[in-house]
């Protein structure tokens, strides 16, 4: 390979990376919406009912739960999204 096609090979893997991770962001919030809808919380929505949820059921400061990473917050909410899909409006 030549360093033109490492380098488009390198890009290609950065942008699906990005895209899936955008595609993760994008689903943790949808479902933060249902959390706030569900749990009833007023003036939040998306990763901020996320956080809210995670630190009333846990008993943790928020600014240890804003620090987490994604990976950690849906592990978090591993039974709370078991066979959860995106609603189709949010598709």
């Amino acid at each position: 390979m030549t360093n033109a096609e490492d380098l488009k090979a390198q890009y290609e893997q950065d942008k699906r990376l990005c895209t899936e991770n955008g595609k993760q962001a994008y689903s943790l919030g949808v479902f933060g919406d249902e959390l706030a809808e569900r749990e009833k919380y007023k003036g939040v929505q998306g990763i901020e009912a996320v956080h809210l949820y995670i630190c009333l059921k846990f008993c943790w400061k928020p600014s240890d739960v804003r620090a987490m990473t994604e990976q950690d917050l849906r592990f978090l909410l591993t039974q709370e999204m078991h066979g959860w899909t995106l609603p189709k409006e949010a598709i």
